[in-house]
């Protein structure tokens, strides 16, 4: 009895090591596939693509850029909001994804309200480094950046953040764009608030950590 006791208790501990080693390599794959300063030279206005280097799938429709974090990507849209949860900007498959527009939203991001998603990554890659914008002394040193429309960049825009949140992915005012008073909406319900948008309004969001239905999001005004 105490064999089999003794025989149990040790499958036991090899099978958490066995779950807790997974999780490590599932972490590693999952941060190391992550985009790199690589896709850098994609960016508009650079010249260091080489003959070799893979192309930039056709669905690019933007270039975000906010200035001292490390969020500076190329901006994906697919015709939903699913296929570059697991997409890279290649278009291959990755686990770490893309920064995406919503499929509803005008690829020229036009509309008054516009929204992106990305992945909640560690060292602020991806959209890991929005949580950082919860903080109102980060914002203000944070405010500034660039988008650009289209691969070729022929439109350039200046980003100015704003205000920040903690919101339920149930929000349909944030998460379904062009219904309802996201203005009245961010207003009523911000964290951070430093100033009126005087412009279109772009949203970025990622899921909160450790929180399978909030949503950290950032509003940006485009001029």
């Amino acid at each position: 009895m105490n064999i089999l006791y003794e025989r149990l208790i040790l499958i036991l501990l090899v099978l958490v090591l066995l779950v807790m080693t997974w999780c490590m390599y599932d972490s590693y794959y999952v941060y190391s596939h992550a985009l790199n300063d690589d896709i850098l030279k994609y960016k508009p206005g650079q010249s260091d693509i080489s003959p070799e280097d893979p192309p930039l799938s056709d669905d690019m429709v933007a270039w975000i850029t906010l200035d001292g974090t490390n969020i500076d990507y190329p901006v994906m849209q697919g015709r939903d909001n699913v296929k570059y949860l697991n997409t890279d900007p290649f278009g291959k498959y990755s686990l770490s994804g893309s920064i995406f527009l919503d499929f509803r939203n005008s690829p020229d991001l036009s509309d008054d309200y516009s929204l992106l998603y990305g992945h909640h990554m560690e060292y602020g890659k991806m959209f890991g480094a929005l949580d950082d914008y919860l903080d109102r002394s980060y914002l203000k040193d944070h405010s500034t950046g660039t988008l650009m429309i289209g691969k070729d960049g022929a439109k350039k825009y200046k980003l100015t953040v704003f205000a920040s949140m903690r919101a339920s992915n149930r929000e349909e005012v944030v998460f379904d764009p062009g219904k309802g008073d996201i203005r009245g909406f961010i207003k009523q319900h911000n964290q951070v608030y430093t100033q009126d948008p005087k412009g279109r309004i772009l949203a970025l969001s990622t899921c909160a950590e450790g929180d399978f239905v909030s949503r950290t999001i950032v509003f940006c005004y485009i001029t």
